[in-house]
């Protein structure tokens, strides 16, 4: 995520010292409360077989306790403006910020973003110390980065490590939004729960990211920890405060990712074979009409190599390039089609006049009255299932009347599993009048298993 600089390479000397100190001073810690609700429920009186009343039932109101939980966050001006994530902020009722000082302040919730998981919070302070912003496109594999934040109640705690990866989905951002912008900077930094909404910071002391998730089996760290990259929380951020919300462009194109499809589903889509062979950019497997990208000459069959000039190597660091732009801006996309290289500039639009979602990795199709992608290996890995097709958006069809929400993971058609488009497509055509999914939700243990009447049409469109 972020500006590198000399020093800045893993086996090189470095000093993180200065780095820390400026990080440090940043750096917010950030307590919520969240009263408990009144609930109603029923109470068995069991007195009532001695006193009368033969045992029946009596309504009693409780209060549920408070939840309280905590994270980081990142002074962005010196007048109070704060960065966190909003899973740190969602649904609080009570917002707490204490600073480096130990000065402790009532912060407000500006605005949120639950596709990109970024919140933006104000303390009525003056004069803070605030973060300087790298250039999060200029990070390098191996590159040293610092995680600055509050982890496990602690006080503010630097950790090492290195840049791991650039450009992961790892599907976390699904649970609050089915149009989540996900292209993390993976990092080796130790991550815990409460470094959320915290700073990943370059040798430099420069922001490149903000710490969101981590990969592991235990809910702490495991190696492997995932931030936003400065530049998309920047855009983010900026419009919160000017616009109280995030007015993201699209492209109006459905992709997918060749190197999650087979050869027969390239084939099937379209894909020309010396494309495929090439593997290199995203493939355009759908354009909406009345779309930007359609009215640029953007074709289904395309390959987008590049927007603005940064390579787009998948379409998880495509969907970050091009949420940096507001509708109304214009794109340079280029693009290959049939092998031969091109440029176009794409006008983005809003949300509401892009009928489609802007992107469905891994050959996303229209099946059950539903978008659907198959489980990446990292996202399949982390359910500690071989593969599945997850539910991105749900239209009309036969899947909405079983109440299947976004976020779910198909498993098994009728007892045959299913981890692709076209294994979906051979447990359809051989279901005989009922159809049974089975599958579960991220985050939540158990499996799910869904009925319904499938009349063998597959391809209700998504409002």
């Amino acid at each position: 995520h972020y500006a590198s600089n000399s020093g800045d390479v893993a086996g090189q000397p470095v000093d993180f010292t200065s780095a820390a100190e400026s990080g440090v001073k940043s750096v917010v810690h950030i307590k919520i409360k969240k009263a408990g609700k009144t609930i109603t429920a029923p109470v068995w009186d069991p007195f009532a077989d001695f006193f009368g009343g033969g045992g029946q039932q009596r309504m009693q109101q409780y209060k549920q306790p408070d939840i309280e939980g905590g994270g980081s966050g990142v002074i962005i001006s010196n007048d109070g403006y704060i960065i966190t994530n909003n899973h740190v902020v969602a649904g609080a009722d009570e917002v707490l910020v204490t600073i480096n000082t130990r000065n402790t302040f009532t912060a407000k919730v500006i605005g949120t973003d639950p596709q990109t998981d970024l919140a933006v919070i104000k303390v009525e302070a003056k004069n803070l110390p605030a973060i300087t912003f790298g250039n999060s496109d200029e990070v390098k594999l191996g590159q040293w980065v610092l995680a600055v934040g509050f982890p496990l109640n602690l006080d503010a705690t630097v950790t090492a490590g290195i840049v791991s990866a650039k450009g992961r989905s790892i599907g976390i951002n699904q649970r609050q939004s089915n149009r989540a912008v996900e292209s993390f900077i993976q990092t080796d930094a130790a991550i815990n729960p409460g470094n959320s909404g915290g700073a990943l910071v370059n040798t430099q002391g420069q922001l490149v990211g903000i710490n969101s998730a981590i990969a592991s089996p235990t809910g702490t760290y495991a190696g492997y920890g995932y931030a936003v990259p400065a530049n998309l929380a920047r855009k983010v951020a900026d419009d919160i405060i000017k616009f109280g919300d995030v007015r993201r462009g699209y492209l109006g194109a459905a992709l997918a990712d060749l190197d999650r499809i087979t050869e027969k589903e390239a084939e099937e889509l379209g894909v020309s074979k010396t494309d495929y062979n090439n593997g290199v950019g995203v493939y355009v497997s759908d354009v909406v009409k009345g779309s930007g990208a359609a009215s640029a000459g953007l074709k289904k069959g395309d390959m987008i190599l590049a927007i603005n000039g940064v390579p787009t190597n998948s379409s998880a660091v495509l969907i970050e390039q091009v949420a940096r732009y507001h509708p109304g801006d214009k794109v340079q996309v280029d693009y290959s089609r049939s092998g031969k290289a091109g440029k176009i500039h794409v006008e983005l639009k809003d949300q509401k006049s892009t009928e489609q979602l802007t992107a469905v990795q891994g050959g996303g199709a229209q099946a059950l009255g539903a978008l659907l992608k198959p489980l990446t290996k990292q996202e399949a890995g982390t359910l500690g299932v071989d593969g599945g097709l997850s539910v991105v958006e749900v239209g009309k069809g036969e899947l909405a009347s079983t109440g299947v929400k976004p976020g779910f993971v198909i498993l098994s058609v009728n007892d045959q599993a299913v981890k692709s488009m076209a294994e979906l497509k051979s447990a359809l055509n051989g279901a005989q009048g009922m159809v049974q999914l089975s599958g579960t939700y991220p985050g939540n243990r158990g499996q799910y298993f869904f009925s319904f009447p499938y009349s063998g049409d597959s391809r209700s469109s998504v409002e």
